[in-house]
């Protein structure tokens, strides 16, 4: 069935319902178009989006990158991404393959229909001007017919009229004559006409008007057939990226179950372990013996004998000023040395000072030090030195073998470079065409001076990297499985020991006033022994690793895996002062002990 057939007579309705097909058409590509515009945004946000939550630093420079949760987090943005590419693909495809080949389709099949419907409305216009001159000479035809009718009425009338004259009567007949004659061929002309418009007509109707209409029937439904191929094509765009899309997918859920807690807790404690030991029990410090004062408030009196001690048991000190170090003279307040007639001796009396006072200013001005969170982060203008020793220990070392790779690597390109500049040399001097051996020389001498740079760096951080490792290992309680034997104490003898390994009589002379100050030692005698009441804080704890026989003077014996007070820290002799829980203070060597600051 075909429109030239059936809808013969329905040239208004096919010219109504192609251009309804090329409404369709257009109203498709804009809606299309529209669908692109919203891809392309929704991309863009999504772009905009991603660029927003991706960290800003790079992964290597960002700790929190180690994570395993911000790694899914970063891969789920990557895939986001990615999926808005798709999109973005998706109006490009759809951008090119439908609006822009559908637009130049449908400018093609506006023409092919205005060139149908024009040849229609010719072949309509034709019919029209054979019918109006079939009207013409039917028209003429009947109008001959009268007027020939009527001369021939009127010739016969004259015939019959006695009274006419014979020239009338021939004259109305000549007349008659000629009016049949013209009716007669004005009856052939409308004869001929109508044959004419007839065979016309019959073309018109079935095979001029037929073809345009078959015409047109093809090219509407050829614009249908591509219409319905715009219609896949908007699927087909999708349909191509879903494996994309799956995979992007894919990776957001693999994203997710990439997260691992343990993993993530394990980090943290890589990143930000410190390495130091917890701090020890802080020591109770007894401040309710009261101090021995004079018995009047205005004068200091000379101390009764055989007076019993005030401290504990077996805790036998030579006497020294309150919070001081051992055989050393404290600081006063103002930031010298009190004035003192011996070193180990009481203060002068021509301080002009009441001690009383001044052990209240010593009291203020010296606080315990306590371990708190705040001590082990270190402050914020740390000075960062080269060897990382601002660092805690664990992450002085982790950053120390961080630069150790890297200069290990740097070596190695080096020389794989001396190498390469070496054999090129070598082609150089058996093939001189293609070069000068001599050109070569300065890069190979500045690449042996970067390896010589390089080996020192690598030395450099790796003694700094075994000495952080020791730390760390010292602080961990392993330094008992990287000795086999204990270390020599140091060569050098404890502090203040020449002042002590005198003789004997030289101690004694230390625990006792000198004879020129004899006639003000019952003034402060007592007043030296309330000092001694108030025993020094411990800035830290330490455990013995070795066992050590004091037997020098000034030092203390200590058992391995005792638990000792530290007084004094070592100031670069290799000696720490410390204090036993039995009572008694000395000097031992700083390589026996496990050191842990408050």
């Amino acid at each position: 069935m075909d429109w030239g057939t059936e809808l013969w007579d329905q040239f208004e309705v096919l010219e109504r319902h192609t251009q309804w097909g090329l409404d369709l058409l257009d109203r498709y590509v804009k809606f299309v178009k529209e669908r692109t515009e919203v891809e392309q945004a929704y991309a863009k946000q999504l772009r905009s989006l991603v660029k927003k939550y991706l960290p800003k630093r790079p992964a290597k420079d960002d700790p929190e990158s180690k994570f395993s949760q911000q790694q899914s987090f970063v891969q789920i943005l990557q895939e986001v991404n990615d999926f808005a590419g798709q999109r973005e693909l998706v109006a490009e495809n759809l951008s090119v393959r439908v609006c822009l080949e559908l637009t130049k389709y449908s400018q093609e099949m506006k023409q092919e229909r205005k060139m149908h419907f024009q040849e229609g409305r010719r072949a309509q216009q034709q019919l029209e001007n054979g019918f109006k001159q079939l009207e013409n000479s039917k028209r003429k035809f009947e109008r001959d017919c009268r007027e020939a009718e009527k001369a021939a009425q009127t010739a016969e009338r004259l015939d019959q009229d006695i009274n006419a004259t014979k020239a009338d009567v021939e004259k109305a007949k000549q007349q008659a004559h000629l009016r049949s004659h013209m009716a007669e061929e004005s009856k052939n002309e409308y004869a001929a006409q109508l044959q004419r418009f007839n065979r016309d007509q019959a073309h018109f109707y079935f095979s001029q008007m037929p073809q345009i209409f078959d015409k047109l029937q093809d090219m509407d439904e050829r614009r249908a057939t591509r219409l319905g191929a715009g219609y896949g094509l908007l699927s087909e765009a999708e349909l191509e990226v879903v494996p994309i899309i799956a995979k992007c997918l894919e990776g957001m859920k693999v994203a997710a179950n990439a997260v691992d807690p343990k993993n993530d807790s394990q980090v943290l404690i890589e990143l930000h372990k410190s390495g130091f030991a917890r701090p020890g029990d802080v020591e109770f410090e007894d401040f309710s013996q009261p101090m021995n004062r004079a018995p009047s408030d205005s004068s200091l009196g000379t101390p009764s004998e055989g007076r019993p001690e005030l401290r504990g048991p077996g805790r036998i000190r030579t006497k020294r000023w309150p919070f001081g170090k051992k055989n050393k003279p404290p600081l006063s307040p103002l930031g010298g040395p009190v004035p003192s007639a011996l070193p180990n001796g009481p203060p002068s009396p021509r301080s002009g000072r009441d001690p009383l006072a001044i052990l209240s200013e010593i009291s203020k001005s010296v606080k315990p030090r306590l371990a708190s969170f705040r001590s082990l982060r270190g402050s914020r203008g740390t000075v960062v030195t080269e060897d990382f020793s601002h660092l805690p220990p664990e992450q002085q070392r982790k950053r120390l073998q961080q630069q150790l790779e890297e200069r290990s690597r740097e070596l190695q390109k080096e020389i794989d470079q001396r190498e390469a500049l070496k054999k090129m040399k070598d082609v150089y001097e058996k093939t001189p065409q293609m070069g000068d051996p001599a050109s070569l020389e300065p890069q190979i001498a500045e690449t042996l001076s970067n390896i010589e740079r390089l080996k020192l760096e690598v030395q450099k951080y790796e003694a700094w990297l075994a000495e952080a490792e020791s730390r760390v290992l010292s602080n961990r309680g392993d330094s008992l499985s990287r000795h086999a034997r204990p270390p020599d104490p140091p060569a050098s003898a404890p502090p203040d020991s020449s002042r002590n390994s005198g003789s004997q009589d030289t101690k004694e002379s230390s625990e006792e006033p000198p004879l020129e100050e004899s006639q003000d030692t019952p003034i402060y005698t007592e007043f030296d022994e309330d000092f001694e009441e108030e025993p020094t804080s411990p800035i830290g704890h330490c455990v013995a690793i070795y066992h050590f026989e004091g037997s020098s003077e000034g030092t203390i014996s200590m058992a391995e895996g005792e638990d000792l007070s530290l007084m004094e820290e070592d100031k670069g002799d290799g000696w720490t002062r410390v204090r036993r829980k039995e009572g008694g203070e000395g000097y031992v060597p700083t390589s026996y002990l496990r050191v842990t600051l408050n």
